[in-house]
């Protein structure tokens, strides 16, 4: 019984020094292995690798990944024209040399984000005290954030190489400081409201214009026409004295007959029309008081 126990805790030994001195590096990560705290080996390629068991050895794992870094700072930059705007960007970088990168930067990826932090807002101030804010919101932002990336790419491949590469650099908000954002918005809404109201009076303007042009031709048109329509009227009437006058000529008794019943038929128009006359002495009712006589009234029949 005491021989199986040995064998037993003679293998959990094997066991427990053997998995110390394996280990596995994921394909997303750089194995570092320590011999007594000083760097003996980088393994970059995934997969199971030995090692001394510790205190002799150790390994730590690094980020090979493309990490995203964004800022976490609101303080204000001053631009060229001296005013204060915010900006909120964001860096992609990754390790590339983790021998350098623990050397000159950190043991892990937080360190290089604290420090790439500094060296990209540092960038950032230095480039926005050149431009205006106009510049910061056109086109001509792709120069700043192209400007931006040389300078750290410079900063971080200096004396001392950190091991990392940025691989880009990009501003996703420009605003101004709050205190100052309410009155650009009041003036931009005075701006807005001035060209309103410019574009009113315009239309007004112009409405008027139209307006007026419509009357006078309204005018022109009305006026042609009465001239035309009187000019027709005028050519009726003519028309109709011509013809009556040549009816009336062959036959002048008839025509005064005719003329005497016009002039009945318009005085008696309406029901309470009365008229006081002497019919005795009274040229108005000569054709009554001669019956319709063809001497002094009507025409006798033919």
């Amino acid at each position: 019984m005491n021989r199986i126990g040995l064998i037993f805790s003679s293998l959990l030994v094997l066991i427990a020094l053997a998995s110390s001195t394996l280990f596995v590096v994921d394909q997303r990560q750089f194995g570092v292995v320590y011999a007594l705290g000083q760097i003996k080996d980088v393994i970059t390629e995934p997969g199971l690798n030995f090692k001394l068991p510790p205190p002799f050895q150790n390994v730590s794992y690094i980020d090979k990944r493309l990490l995203t870094m964004e800022s976490t700072d609101s303080e204000p930059m001053l631009t060229a024209e001296k005013q204060r705007v915010v900006i909120d960007w964001y860096v992609r970088w990754r390790i590339t040399e983790p021998t350098e990168y623990i050397r000159n930067v950190g043991l892990n990826e937080g360190a290089g984000a604290s420090q790439l932090n500094r060296v990209v807002r540092n960038a950032f101030q230095e480039e926005i005290n050149k431009r205006t804010v106009k510049e910061l919101l056109s086109l001509k932002r792709e120069d700043l954030m192209a400007d931006v990336k040389s300078e750290v790419l410079k900063q971080v491949r200096g004396a001392k190489p950190w091991g990392v590469d940025v691989v880009d650099v990009r501003i996703t908000r420009v605003d101004y400081v709050e205190a100052i954002t309410e009155s650009v918005y009041r003036r931009m809404e005075a701006e807005r409201k001035r060209v309103a109201n410019e574009l009113r009076s315009t239309g007004a303007a112009e409405g008027e214009k139209i307006r007026a042009d419509a009357d006078r031709q309204r005018e022109v048109t009305v006026a042609n026409a009465y001239r035309d329509a009187q000019k027709i009227k005028g050519e009726g009437d003519a028309e109709a004295a011509r013809t009556y006058g040549e009816a009336f000529g062959k036959d002048p008794q008839f025509a005064q007959f005719y003329r005497s019943l016009d002039a009945y038929k318009a005085s008696f128009a309406n029901k309470s029309d009365v008229m006081v006359l002497d019919p005795s002495s009274s040229e108005f009712f000569k054709v009554f008081r001669n019956g319709g006589s063809g001497a002094n009234g009507a025409p006798a029949k033919k």
